[in-house]
């Protein structure tokens, strides 16, 4: 069994933080207990600098400018050769939303700041060795990043997906992947064949479907639970899309209004 000393010796940190102070802090802390360390200043640089180097474990702030560790999170997430990073959150908030936020988008742990140095070691030893971090002295390999509007969509899409009844605005949206809203539009289009909210509501047509046919739920109430404002503006969608009523296609079922054979789709690899 290795001893809490070995596992942390030659171990790759990626350090993330805007406070100059904070980071002098932390490389102290890392340095002394052996750690080898790379330094990023905001969320960007985070998710370019795991690209470049493949840290065994990353320390991110949460607030941070241009993009937030939040932002960074859901990027690496997406990125197949990052997503396996244990990330370990720092903040100073206490609470409870943040941290169950960070935690649902793919942090493994959070530190408190003001943080005692032997609880930083503590939970990076326990993610390390969870992690099952190879120790065979092999230098860390580059991670292709050949296509990044394909990853800032995967993120978008899995973000709305637990929020299509009430999504959050393109600009807002952006900001949670760590772009821009005319970057993330153009993605959409390149890759999808959609704009945002063209993808929004297909998505949410698509559901509609299925509470059509496998629910007793009522009109209103599909419409409720898929986000449309009205019974009626969902009817005139759904008629729209699929050429019947959501009525006529609970009774008459599918081969009265076949969705579209070809979705857009995305290839999570």
């Amino acid at each position: 069994m290795l001893n809490s000393r070995s596992i942390l010796t030659d171990a790759h940190i990626l350090v993330v933080d805007d406070q100059p102070d904070q980071l002098r802090l932390l490389i102290d802390i890392l340095r002394g207990a052996g750690c080898r360390i790379s330094i990023a200043f905001d969320g960007s640089q985070a998710y370019q600098r795991a690209l470049a180097i493949a840290p065994d474990l990353i320390l991110m702030d949460v607030r941070m400018p241009r993009m937030d560790g939040f932002a960074a999170c859901r990027l690496l997430a997406e990125t197949p050769g990052t997503r396996a990073i244990p990330i370990i959150f720092l903040t100073a908030a206490h609470g409870l939303d943040e941290r169950l936020e960070g935690l649902d988008i793919g942090g493994v742990d959070y530190v408190l700041k003001p943080f005692e140095p032997a609880e930083v070691l503590a939970r990076i030893r326990v993610h390390l060795a969870r992690a099952g971090r190879n120790k065979d002295g092999q230098a860390d390999e580059p991670i292709s990043d050949a296509s990044g509007d394909k990853v800032i969509v995967r993120a978008a899409i899995r973000h709305l997906s637990e929020r299509l009844s009430a999504p959050p605005t393109v600009e807002q949206l952006a900001r949670l992947v760590g772009t821009n809203e005319k970057r993330l539009s153009q993605a959409f289009r390149e890759n999808l064949g959609q704009t945002v909210f063209e993808y929004v509501r297909s998505e949410r047509l698509g559901i509609a479907q299925r509470l059509l046919t496998g629910t007793q739920l009522s009109i209103a109430n599909i419409a409720e639970e898929i986000g449309f404002s009205s019974a009626a503006n969902f009817a005139t969608a759904f008629r729209e899309r699929f050429g019947v009523t959501p009525s006529t296609y609970r009774d008459e079922g599918p081969a009265h209004g076949s969705p579209d054979t070809d979705e857009p789709s995305l290839d999570p690899t």
